[in-house]
C-alpha cells in the first residue's frame, strides 16, 4: 500500500491513503541503519510503502520504502551534531510567519530559514502577521523590511489573523497546494490557521508577557486536508534556525541578490568578504543590496547560528 504521512510522534506515523484510509504505521528497524544522519528518518509528508499486519485484532502498517522526496526543510540537530531534523518532505511552499514585536523576529532569523528553502528548492512566502496591532512606526517597520525582500524576488503579505485582512489571498495561494507553516512561537500560526479553516480548531496560547516569548502549542509536525482544496503542515514553533551542511563558497548563492552578482566578481569562488573587485561588496557600498542580508550572510559564514534552538525540538 501507498500513503501520505499525515503525523510523525516519533514512534508512530499517520498514514493516509490516496482512499482517504488512515493506518497507524511504524518503521522497521533497518531504517535507522541506512546512513539516514536524521534524527527522524520519516517526516510528515513523505510518500511511503506500507504493509499491513494484525495483531491481537489491531491492524496497523510496517513502513518498507521512502519514496524519493522532491524537497525538504531540514535543520540542525540540538544534542547530536552531526544530525539533522527534516521538518517536512514534498512542499509546495512555505508561508513564513513575521511578527515585528510580541514575539520579535529578526532578520537573522528570517536569512537563515530563507537559505535553507533556496537550498532544499522550497518556494517561501512572508507573511507579516499582526498588523492589526501596530502602531504607525512598526507599520512604516514592516514596509521597509518587506521592501527588502521584494526587491529580492521574495512575496510579502500583511496579514492579519484577527480581523481576516488578506486571509482570502493566502487562502488563493494555498489552492491545490501543500504548504508549510512555520515561524517563531507565537507569532499567531494556529490562530491563522484557524481563520483560514476554523473547523480545524487547533489550540492556541497567549504570550507570555514576561518574555515576550510564544508558549508553543504544536509539539509534532502534522498535516491538514483543508475544505477548499488545500493540505496545510502545521510545524512546532521554532526559536532559531541553524543552516545545515553547507560549504562556504556556497551559501551565498542561496542569496539570490548575491548570486545574480557572483558573475561579476573578479574571483569565481569569492566569499564576498575581503577579496579584491567583489561586486557583492560593491553593491553593499552602493546601497544596492541590504545591510541586514550582508550581515547574515557573514554570520552564516562565521557559523554564528551553531547553537540555535527550537521549543519543541530539544529532546532529540
Amino acid at each position: 500500500m501507498i500513503g501520505i504521512v499525515y503525523k510523525s510522534t516519533g514512534s508512530w506515523y499517520t498514514v493516509k491513503t490516496e482512499l482517504g484510509t488512515t493506518y497507524l504505521c511504524r518503521i522497521k528497524g533497518k531504517f535507522r541503519l541506512k546512513g539516514i544522519k536524521s534524527t527522524n528518518p520519516i517526516a510528515v509528508g513523505d510518500i511511503v510503502d506500507f504493509e499491513l499486519e494484525t495483531n491481537n485484532d489491531e491492524v496497523t502498517g510496517v513502513i518498507s520504502v521512502i519514496q524519493d522526496r522532491k524537497n525538504y526543510i531540514v535543520r540542525k540537530s540540538v544534542n547530536l551534531s552531526k544530525q539533522t531534523q527534516i521538518i517536512a518532505s514534498n512542499i509546495d511552499q512555505v508561508f513564513l510567519l513575521i511578527t515585528i514585536n510580541n514575539p520579535p523576529t529578526f532578520p537573522s532569523f528570517i536569512d537563515r530559514f530563507l537559505v535553507t528553502a533556496e537550498a532544499y528548492s522550497v518556494k517561501t512566502i512572508l507573511l507579516f502577521n499582526k498588523i492589526d496591532t501596530y502602531d504607525d512606526d512598526t507599520v512604516l517597520e514592516v514596509k521597509y523590511l518587506a521592501a527588502i525582500y521584494r526587491k529580492i524576488g521574495y512575496e510579502c503579505l500583511g496579514i492579519s489573523a484577527k480581523t481576516g485582512k488578506n486571509m482570502d489571498k493566502v487562502k488563493h495561494l494555498m489552492q491545490d497546494k501543500v504548504s508549510m507553516f512555520t515561524g517563531h512561537s507565537g507569532v499567531g500560526k494556529s490562530t491563522l490557521v484557524n481563520a483560514i479553516e476554523p473547523t480545524l480548531d487547533l489550540k492556541t496560547k497567549a504570550i507570555s508577557e514576561q518574555h515576550s516569548q510564544g508558549q508553543h502549542t504544536t509539539t509534532f509536525a502534522e498535516m491538514f486536508d483543508l475544505s477548499f482544496g488545500a493540505k496545510i503542515i502545521d510545524t512546532p514553533g521554532i526559536k532559531g534556525f541553524g543552516v545545515v551542511d553547507m560549504d562556504k563558497e556556497e551559501v551565498g548563492d542561496y542569496f539570490p541578490e548575491f548570486f545574480a552578482l557572483k558573475q561579476d566578481c573578479k574571483f569565481n569562488n569569492c566569499l564576498h568578504l575581503e577579496e579584491p573587485k567583489c561586486a557583492v561588496k560593491a553593491a553593499l557600498d552602493n546601497d544596492e543590496i541590504s545591510f541586514s542580508r550582508y550581515r547574515s550572510y557573514v554570520q552564516i559564514l562565521d557559523g554564528e547560528d551553531e547553537h540555535y534552538r527550537t521549543d519543541n525540538w530539544d529532546n532529540e
